[in-house]
């Protein structure tokens, strides 16, 4: 698909997602005459499939969403490859031929025009002095050595190792604080972990097991274990963990060691002696493999040991195999031995209900069927083979059909086209030529290995009424009892007798046969099973009893990863309703870190499940990403919120909501930005200036932002999101008034202030002569006023003013704010962010707050910090940030303009009349608002909610 039919192609589910009747021709055949009537049935089904048609659209762009997430995925291994190539020796020594070719070209080695960047040195020579550009260049070149400091490493190199090894502790501390709870509150969901690449293991060790839990109650989910991202992330909402023949290499490890870290108490699953290399080096069947395959095997069985003794509990298949998990050290085994299913009940009914043998073949002929599942059988053939050749050789009607791999004694050439040979099949068609069998057998090499396995070829014949020779294997003992429902044969002569037995006694074939499958129908029926070896194992599904109102909160950013306003107010409101009686779970993001997939994570936090997920830097992935839609259902399924409060969504994206709307789970949004209705989150231009529009054009916005072709799409899905919200709260009046003139249902607005932490002493007043203290909390964003900040200090000629700068992200484990270029008189200091429980000790360090916004903020929340501790705020306005300021009373208003000079003014005035800031205190903040009413007023609409839901239920 080019570029030009893959956009026709969107735009086609574009116009079907919004109006999928009018493409079935519904609108034109509707009648056009007034009073007219339609044919309801038609109708109805028309709108249905319309309906259809919408969820496979869907399903389409999630595919689209699916091979995006796989290019950016691409794209990143690329880049550490490119990073690879760019960080050799090759790279290196050959740098200056490429850039002497690249300068004589005209151009700089990154292709930008040297033309272009003598002017930019210029500008900045000009704006920060040389020492500016030579600052710069070692931001890009650190291994030249910086001017004045020849001889030296650079500054900005140091600082380069000295982040990598902040985001590293950072990361640490991530992980570190991510313990995890029981999941007594969840709903039972049983995940299987296994090595699917087996047809035949998989049928009987995994299909199976979900089919006897099912019928037990169990939800299952069965995912391959290398497929890492989504083993991990399933691992976070299930209940109970079963890895079946998963090894104890990285990833199998990795996968075992999250099981723990979840308390799931994992079981590792297997069907042969995989685990034991002494068992496994004795197994003669090996003697037939090359070397380099013999000795693959042999390193798996390390690895499964390993695994095995990782989890800790083990389910064998049957109980020679449960003995040498014990003899490893495995102390709690059961048994779960390989049965019958659905599949091969009713393929095997049917078979039988067919001719024994096709019309026009020999009747006389005796088929004597093995099926061989790998090349490892060679050994365990010859242990029977001189029974079978004798018996072949004494009856002349018996032939031997063989599928699959297998190297036959030479002996057996003599038998010419008696001995047929077919390749491996699909389970369907092997049961088919099993079913025209006279006899099957089941010959395997004596010893602990062949112990351990099942006796699936015995149950395979005894389904279908074929009668069995079998070596006496612990599996075919414990249900063979020879001549009544088999035989058991150790000698050649016991295999030649068996044989000849069978082939020369018609009735004898049939009443064997059918007393194997009354047996095996008795034993290993899949309710037999499942109620006498899957539930003593597993148990039954026990769903728990709520007791409590249950919420989800979803915000991009939570504890222990704090990151901005919306963030401590879902924070705080999520203690406050634990506090009032609610059960609260937690949806947000997490970092990506470097040894770990781009998995969700679960953990624990102030007694509440939260489940995080890394973010894509895709933007339309930021935006709607399907993917992390999938875990959201996941967690909701698990979790079961009777409400989902969604406060800061962006890098979430809005297929949370829509996976709310699809489960019937009532939401509540909380507009904290502009993020619902610009795509500029804040509704700040590239130019830094803000976006005065009261109501949104988007041909305005395309002027904003040029070349992008989804804002349509974008508005559209916004719409859909917020028109089936239960309630859509503003933190002020003045952002409500936004979305109403926005379309955005008035009747379901409500304003919801925020509260803040209020101070716990009295603020630590500045001292007469002392430099006036100015504080600002914004970070670097040109969005929050850092440039203003900026250029108005650096237009200062007073030097009698100290400035702190809060720098957000040095908690992230990144740094930036950098000051030592700034051209300024006075101390500028920049130090972490603060937490609610040293936010006093921040307070003290300041008199004035500069809070110099370039949008109409939804509110400030460091400005009522500010307020309450008798701290002066400059703010601009207007706007929600200055709605608890009064001008000349509790603060001073500069204008929302893009430009310092008002706040340097602002400063300016406050530094000529500093001693009022020595003994202020705000008049007015009795009336700012705090997270208990906050609270309070949030209670009451989740319970106004779930009573309207209760209601339209009742009216259903």
């Amino acid at each position: 698909m080019d570029s030009h039919e893959e956009e026709r192609h969107v735009s086609g589910m574009t116009d079907v997602m919004r109006d999928p009747v009018s493409l079935l021709g519904v609108k034109e055949d509707l009648p056009q005459s007034e009073g007219a009537s339609v044919d309801d049935a038609l109708l109805q089904k028309q709108l249905h499939l319309a309906e259809d048609l919408v969820v496979g659209y869907r399903a389409s762009a999630r595919l689209h969403s699916l091979r995006s997430d796989g290019m950016f995925s691409a794209l990143a291994s690329e880049r550490h490859y490119r990073h690879l190539e760019r960080t050799s020796l090759s790279w290196k020594v050959t740098m200056p031929l490429r850039a002497v070719r690249s300068l004589a070209a005209g151009r700089m080695p990154s292709g930008r025009p040297v033309k272009e960047v003598v002017q930019r040195v210029r500008e900045i020579a000009q704006d920060e002095g040389w020492r500016g550009v030579a600052e710069r260049l070692h931001a890009r070149l650190p291994d030249i050595p910086r001017i004045g400091g020849f001889g030296r490493k650079s500054v900005r190199s140091l600082s380069r190792s000295t982040e990598k090894e902040s985001r590293k502790r950072a990361e640490d501390v991530y992980l570190s604080s991510l313990p995890a709870r029981t999941t007594d509150d969840f709903q039972p969901l049983f995940l299987i972990i296994a090595e699917l690449s087996i047809p035949q293991c998989a049928k009987y060790r995994v299909w199976q097991r979900q089919e006897a839990l099912e019928s037990l109650g169990w939800r299952v989910v069965v995912v391959e274990w290398y497929d890492i991202t989504r083993a991990l992330s399933l691992l976070q909402v299930c209940t109970r963990v079963v890895f079946y023949r998963v090894p104890g290499n990285k990833d199998g490890m990795q996968l075992i060691d999250e099981a723990h870290r979840l308390s799931l108490s994992p079981w590792w699953e297997v069907d042969d002696l995989i685990f034991d290399p002494a068992s496994y080096e004795k197994n003669t069947n090996l003697k037939t493999l090359s070397g380099a395959e013999r000795r693959n095997v042999l390193e798996g069985v390390a690895n499964y040991r390993k695994a095995l003794l990782a989890c800790g509990r083990a389910i064998a298949s049957t109980r020679g195999l449960a003995d040498a998990m014990r003899q490893a050290g495995v102390n709690d085994v059961a048994v779960i031995e390989n049965a019958l299913d659905v599949e091969t009940l009713t393929s095997a009914n049917a078979l039988r209900a067919q001719p024994a043998q096709a019309e026009g073949e020999d009747q006389s002929q005796i088929v004597v069927f093995y099926g061989s599942g790998t090349k490892t059988h060679d050994m365990d053939f010859r242990v029977a083979a001189p029974g079978i050749l004798a018996a072949m050789q004494a009856n002349p009607r018996m032939r031997l059909k063989i599928v699959g791999d297998l190297t036959l004694p030479s002996e057996f050439d003599a038998l010419g086209d008696r001995v047929e040979r077919l390749q491996g099949r699909s389970y369907a068609a092997y049961l088919q030529l099993l079913a025209q069998a006279d006899i099957a057998i089941a010959p395997l090499e004596p010893g602990l290995f062949n112990d351990a396995k099942s006796n699936i070829k015995y149950l395979e014949a005894a389904v279908l009424a074929v009668p069995s020779v079998c070596s006496p294997a612990q599996a075919f003992a414990d249900v063979i009892e020879t001549g009544t429902n088999g035989y058991l044969a150790v000698t050649p002569e016991d295999w030649k007798t068996g044989l000849l037995a069978l082939a020369d006694n018609t009735a004898l074939r049939h009443d064997i046969g059918e007393k194997a499958r009354a047996d095996i129908l008795a034993r290993y029926r899949p309710q037999a099973v499942a109620q006498q070896q899957v539930l003593p194992a597993f148990g039954a599904p026990v769903k728990p009893d709520y007791t409590r109102p249950r919420l989800m909160v979803v915000n991009v950013f939570f504890e222990p990863r704090s990151f901005g306003g919306a963030t401590l107010v879902a924070e705080e409101m999520a203690k406050a309703m634990q506090q009032r009686g609610m059960d609260v779970a937690v949806m947000t993001s997490r970092p990506s870190l470097e040894d770990l997939p781009n998995s969700a994570l679960r953990y624990q936090v102030h007694d509440m499940q939260a489940l995080s997920v890394p973010v894509p830097e895709d933007p339309i992935a930021g935006l709607d990403n399907p993917a992390i839609g999938e875990i959201f259902r996941s967690w909701v399924q698990t979790w079961q919120p009777e409400i989902v409060h969604f406060h800061a969504t962006q890098g979430l994206g809005t297929s949370l909501v829509r996976v709310c709307q699809e489960l019937g789970v009532p939401y509540i949004v909380t507009l904290h930005d502009a993020w619902w209705l610009c795509d500029r989150q804040f509704m700040v231009q590239k130019n830094g200036r803000y976006c005065f529009q009261k109501t949104i054009d988007l041909r305005v916005c395309e002027t904003c932002v040029p070349g992008v072709r989804h804002l349509s799409e974008r508005m559209l899905m916004m719409q859909e999101c917020l028109k089936y919200a239960s309630r859509l709260l503003s933190p002020s009046q003045s952002h409500l008034e936004l979305y109403a003139a926005n379309g955005v249902p008035v009747d379901r607005l409500v304003v919801n202030r925020n509260g803040f932490v209020w101070p716990k002493r009295p603020h630590l007043k500045r001292k007469p002569g002392a430099p006036v203290r100015f504080g600002y909390v914004g970070g670097n964003e040109a969005v929050k006023g850092f440039p203003l900040v900026r250029k108005a200090f650096e237009a200062l000629e007073r030097t009698d003013w100290e400035l702190v700068l809060v720098d957000n992200t040095l908690k992230l484990g990144f740094k930036s704010i950098d000051t030592r270029l700034w051209k300024v008189g006075g101390k500028v200091e920049v130090i972490p962010s603060y937490t609610p429980e040293d936010v006093d000790d921040f307070f003290d360090r300041i008199d004035v707050l500069l809070f110099p916004s370039q949008w109409k903020e939804s509110f400030g929340l460091t400005v009522r910090e500010a307020l309450a501790r008798d701290v002066w705020v400059v703010t601009t306005a207007p706007g929600g940030q200055s709605e608890d300021v009064v001008d000349g009373v509790n603060g001073t208003y500069i204008e929302l303009d893009g430009r310092s000079e008002g706040l340097r003014s602002a400063i300016s005035s406050l530094l000529e009349n500093a001693a009022m800031l020595e003994n202020y205190e705000n008049p007015l903040k009795g009336a700012l608002p705090t997270y208990s009413a906050q609270a309070d007023q949030l209670l009451s609409l989740y319970e106004a909610v779930l009573s309207e839901e209760k209601q339209s239920r009742v009216c259903l």
